[in-house]
């Protein structure tokens, strides 16, 4: 039975009974050598003669007796021929060298038998050293592959996400852009309308300043105020007129035009702004603007607001509208 060695799996195993062999040798060595020398030893041995006495009985001499015949003599065991003795012992030394041939050979048959062993172990062993570095060069390349799939889906991510990232800044600036124009766009056409309020405000000063100076020659034509009843009287909330006349009711049309038209939830008290009105003869509105503010600007744009909402202006009995009139606007307490 071969026992593994586990600790070192490419060198031979070693064999089992090795050290009984070896005692078994030795003994078989020892016994040899106690036959060879024994064998010399009675080879040189000289052999001994043999030996024999004689008895004979004292003779009687009152009775004559016959006298025995005389013993045969013995002969002395033939000697062994040296030529046989070396003949036997070497046929002696023979078979024990072709014992000792015999047994080295089937020694070296074991030997050899157990180097086959150990030769195919180790070619065993190798196999499997080689299969197992194999299966860890395929384990290596898959992990490696592996890592590599992971590190291309990583970066495929980070480009994704930067992709992304870069997407959401380009919509974020054309969002600024767009802000930004739109934001330039509302400044122009701020800057836009407030030229035209600009505008409108000092063309209605100038109309308001020819409307003041024909109003004072219509005045200074038709006689002192008062004399003939031109012009509207003020109202709560109404309205009054300057300039070529108006029936007395006039005054309460124009208050129930203009009255619905005000939006306003601030106070109330003390505030009191005069609108200038120019019209064309249908009541068509040319032109408002505040000829007398009340000191609170929120007010003044509400009451500008209300004329300019009531646009068209109503029409006198006699089916026309005064060119210009003032409206003098107090909100309802």
């Amino acid at each position: 039975m071969i026992r593994k060695n586990t600790e070192y799996p490419l060198q031979p195993p070693r064999e089992r009974g090795t050290g009984r062999a070896f005692v078994f040798a030795l003994a078989m060595h020892a016994l040899l050598g106690f036959f060879l020398y024994h064998g010399i030893q009675w080879q040189n041995s000289t052999p001994e003669g043999a030996e024999a006495e004689l008895w004979t009985e004292v003779p009687d001499s009152a009775i004559p007796r016959v006298a025995p015949p005389p013993p045969a003599p013995v002969a002395p065991a033939p000697p062994v021929p040296d030529e046989q003795a070396d003949i036997a012992l070497q046929e002696k030394k023979r078979k024990q060298q072709e014992a000792a041939r015999q047994a080295q050979l089937a020694e070296q048959q074991r030997q050899q038998k157990l180097q086959a062993q150990q030769e195919a172990e180790a070619k065993r062993q190798q196999q499997l050293a080689e299969q197992a570095a194999q299966l860890a060069a395929q384990k290596a390349a898959a992990a490696k592959q592996k890592q590599q799939q992971q590190q291309a889906e990583k970066l495929k991510q980070q480009q994704l996400a930067e992709q992304q990232k870069q997407q959401l800044k380009e919509q974020q600036e054309e969002q600024k852009q767009a802000e930004a124009e739109a934001q330039k766009k509302a400044d122009a056409q701020k800057a836009a309308k407030a030229k035209a309020q600009a505008e409108a405000a000092a063309q209605a000063k100038k109309v308001d300043a020819e409307r003041r100076a024909r109003l004072a020659q219509m005045q200074g034509m038709a006689g002192p105020p008062g004399s003939t009843g031109n012009g509207l009287g003020k109202s709560g909330t109404g309205s009054g007129s300057g300039g070529n006349a108006a029936s007395p009711g006039y005054a309460d049309k124009v208050r129930r035009v203009v009255r619905p038209n005000i939006s306003w939830g601030g106070e109330t008290e003390g505030l009191e702004t005069v609108i200038a009105v120019r019209c064309s003869p249908t009541g068509t509105l040319l032109s408002a603007t505040i000829a007398h503010s009340s000191g609170n600007s929120a007010w003044d744009d509400a009451a500008l607001r209300a004329v300019q909402r009531s646009d068209p202006m109503p029409q006198d009995i006699d089916g026309k509208t005064p060119p210009n009139f003032r409206i003098t606007l107090r909100p309802a307490g």
